[in-house]
């Protein structure tokens, strides 16, 4: 069965699939296990500053997940950037993330937008091999200074 794309949050970041939302939550996790207790509370705050979310479902079951923004700066414009771009463990290699970017990149045309954006973790080589073969380069260093 080819997975489908369902959008959870609208654009103003209301959740408007509360059943997929409270479904992501184990498959997020697999990428950021430090997200807090209260999964649902930390998500509407990042809805609520602008982020918004997608997942990749396959029948009922959640297979992936895309959280992603718009931002305008001034060396890139307008860009789609992608928090997060996560594929459930049992479910890799099957299309899952492929068709997930290709919806994210659809998205960014269909918004206008100059760039699609993610920031990758060093040690995840092999999801670096999948967005090279989707087209992605590494432009630039990402400098951070944690201040809490």
């Amino acid at each position: 069965m080819a997975p489908e794309i369902e959008v959870v949050t609208d654009d103003d970041g209301r959740v408007v699939a509360p059943q997929w939302l409270a479904r992501a939550e184990g498959v997020h996790r697999q990428l950021r296990p430090d997200l807090p207790a209260d999964y649902a509370g930390r998500l509407e705050r990042i809805f609520a500053n602008g982020g918004r979310m997608v997942v990749a479902n396959v029948g009922a079951a959640v297979a992936g997940v895309a959280m992603w923004r718009l931002i305008e700066n001034t060396f890139e414009g307008r860009r789609l950037y992608v928090d997060d771009l996560v594929v459930d463990d049992s479910a890799r290699s099957q299309g899952i993330g492929k068709t997930l970017f290709d919806w994210l990149e659809a998205q960014s045309r269909i918004l206008d937008c100059d760039v699609l954006a993610l920031d990758s973790g060093v040690q995840r080589s092999g999801a670096h091999k999948f967005y090279f073969r989707e087209g992605m380069s590494i432009p630039a260093f990402c400098f951070r200074k944690i201040v809490k």
